[in-house]
């Protein structure tokens, strides 16, 4: 498929596999402000609306800053996206909210642990209201096991579990014995051992996207909410006096902005940025760059007794691995064992990692790839085929918004106060997503943060 590098052809796309010309090409990192700033391109007729708050991207970073907003100020909101809710990362992930495979000091430490807290705290006030955050959320307190076969493992793993107990989460080592208690269906050998965490949770990305839309829309007889879905982004329209970004032109419609646009578009954050400023001659790159994973999802498979989340222990390295610094072009599949039984009864095992660009095709040869690592780990799997399997699969193909420093962007563009970044979470978004809405406003609103936001600040990746 061709397309041409103007914005307009890209962003009237709704084919997701795009050109590669859009991933290779971002070398320079500077921002520089020409005299054409106010120069945007001819647009159609459309609807004309004002909002305080317009966000891009109606993923669960989005949608959770919009709940944010709607719930701790009087603020209009406006949530825009080229396609709907649960189409990206978002809709393709597992739904864990666990600790296990977190580093304490790590550069998303915090943020990841305060989210979790706030899940916790949005299904505990579910709970207060008389509703079921395992009917409303898919909400379950699972715990999670990181599950080591080798004996360098089980050194890192007794280390983690110290490092997790000081940082102030409840954690077990499991001996193989212990771990065989837990998981009679897990392969354990001599050598076997696990980090047990058993506060760790899970969600159904789809029921909480649905039930935060749901709760958001009651702004709406207000005037305090709009969505505006299947509504590709054209430019953002500047001021003649200030230079602030005052609108964001869809192809149906210009949302002005009183306060604040935040751009929270996944892994498709990059080019977006790029393509909405290079009217102006403004240049913002921003790193992120889309990171394939493939998910395996078998319906009603009573096969399997899953008593916990499991997570190989590789997967702390797997989920840090980049290979772009030593082949650009490389695809760099990692597959790590990942499983878990979800909310509706079915077994979720992943998980791939790999750069092929903005594609989102099916890849069988992936998938073969998770179903034998899986094996690896339950013997019961082995005796059943992918084939025999055929009914009962889906496959869920996902683009993570990769950052080669590993950490998200969030906060101001520098140059344009107005306008704000949160995006780059990798396989982090639901994780990270509490948090990052908290810390947007915060700062949209100018209160004092809960977390240092000065690790996500916009500045490094240009500063780079």
């Amino acid at each position: 498929m061709m397309i041409s590098s103007s914005p307009t052809t890209f962003f009237n796309s709704h084919n997701n596999t795009l050109s590669s010309t859009f991933t290779h090409h971002h070398h320079h990192h500077s921002i520089s402000f020409s005299s054409n700033k106010n120069k945007v391109g001819p647009f159609c007729a459309s609807a004309s609306r004002s909002f305080d708050v317009v966000i891009v991207g109606a993923g669960v970073i989005g949608l959770t800053i919009a709940q944010q907003l709607l719930k701790d100020s009087d603020l209009s909101v406006a949530l825009v996206d080229k396609d709907i809710p649960c189409s990206g990362a978002t809709g393709a992930g597992q739904g864990y909210l666990w600790m296990s495979h977190k580093t304490p000091g790590s550069a998303t430490w915090d943020l990841t642990w305060r989210s979790h807290r706030l899940w916790k705290m949005f299904a505990e006030s579910l709970r207060e209201q008389g509703l079921n955050p395992l009917v409303e959320l898919g909400w379950k307190k699972t715990g999670s096991l990181l599950v080591g076969r080798s004996r360098a493992e089980s050194d890192m793993l007794k280390g983690r579990v110290k490092q997790l107990n000081e940082a102030g989460l409840k954690a077990e080592y499991l001996s193989s014995s212990d771990l065989f208690k837990q998981e009679p269906d897990l392969l354990v050998d001599e050598d076997s051992t696990a980090a047990f965490l058993p506060d760790d949770c899970q969600l159904d990305a789809h029921l909480t996207v649905a039930h935060i839309e749901k709760a958001n829309r009651n702004f709406a007889s207000e005037g305090r909410y709009a969505e505006f879905y299947n509504e590709p982004v054209k430019c953002f329209i500047r001021s003649d006096s200030n230079g602030e970004v005052n609108a964001v032109q869809t192809f149906k419609n210009t949302l002005h902005s009183k306060k604040a646009i935040v751009v929270a578009a996944g892994c498709w954050t990059g080019c977006l940025i790029q393509d909405l400023f290079r009217n102006w001659g403004f240049e913002l790159d921003v790193p992120v760059k889309p990171r394939k994973g493939h998910l395996l999802e078998l319906q009603n498979l009573n096969f399997l007794q899953l008593n916990h989340g499991l997570m190989e222990a590789g997967y702390v390295d797997h989920a840090a691995m980049s290979g772009l610094e030593s082949s650009d072009h490389g695809r760099d599949l990692s597959v790590s064992m990942t499983a878990t039984i979800d909310a509706g009864g079915n077994l979720l095992i992943g998980s791939s990692r790999e750069f092929v660009g903005f594609n989102t095709d099916l890849d069988e040869s992936v998938v073969s790839h998770i179903w034998k690592r899986v094996g690896e780990f339950f013997p019961k799997l082995k005796t059943l085929s992918l084939s025999d399997l055929s009914a009962s699969r889906k496959v869920r193909i996902g683009l993570r918004p990769y950052m080669p420093d590993g950490k998200p962007v969030i906060g101001p563009v520098p140059g344009l106060k107005n306008v704000y970044i949160a995006a780059g979470h990798e396989g982090g978004g639901l994780s990270m997503a509490l948090g990052t809405a908290e810390m947007v406003v915060d700062m949209i609103l100018g209160s004092p943060g809960k977390v240092d936001s000065a690790p996500y600040a916009v500045h490094r990746v240009i500063d780079q």
